[in-house]
């Protein structure tokens, strides 16, 4: 039996249509909302009294995250938000972009704050930004 591709990543919030207006900015898709709750979703992730809410958006290729905000059992915060991109665990997500320069000032335009960017030699450009929540997103832009 083989991997056949990646389905989904999931990034639990506290304030969804704050995470979601970004990805939207971001050029990500919304697919659909909807609220799970009870026995078999919570057997399923291992919590009892489960109330969430999901968000799915899609990138022009297909990729999906999942945006949960939980309603119970309340969200645990892990860490200070704007928690550096050496904090152990899941960090970052990155995506290609046609014009890194224009990504990069929409978004701030939105609120995202701009932490570094780079060139390496004459392939890539790379950039980070954080959005709501201390969402850290990497931008990647072939050059040439």
């Amino acid at each position: 039996m083989t991997l056949k591709r990646m389905d989904n990543v999931l990034i639990v919030v506290d304030d969804l249509e704050a995470v979601k207006a970004f990805f939207i900015e971001l050029g990500l898709k919304f697919e659909g909302e909807t609220t799970v709750e009870g026995p078999m979703v919570g057997s399923l992730i291992g919590l009892k009294d489960v109330r969430a809410t999901l968000a799915m958006m899609r990138t022009p290729d297909g990729l999906g995250i999942e945006l949960d905000k939980f309603h119970t059992p309340n969200a645990v915060r892990f860490g200070p938000v704007d928690a550096p991109v050496n904090t152990l665990g899941f960090r970052r997500v990155m995506f290609t972009v046609d014009d890194i320069n224009a990504v990069v000032a929409r978004m701030r335009a939105h609120g995202a704050e701009l932490i570094g960017e780079m060139q390496y030699g004459d392939t890539y450009r790379l950039a980070y930004i954080r959005g709501p929540e201390g969402i850290i997103v990497a931008l990647a832009e072939q050059l040439g």
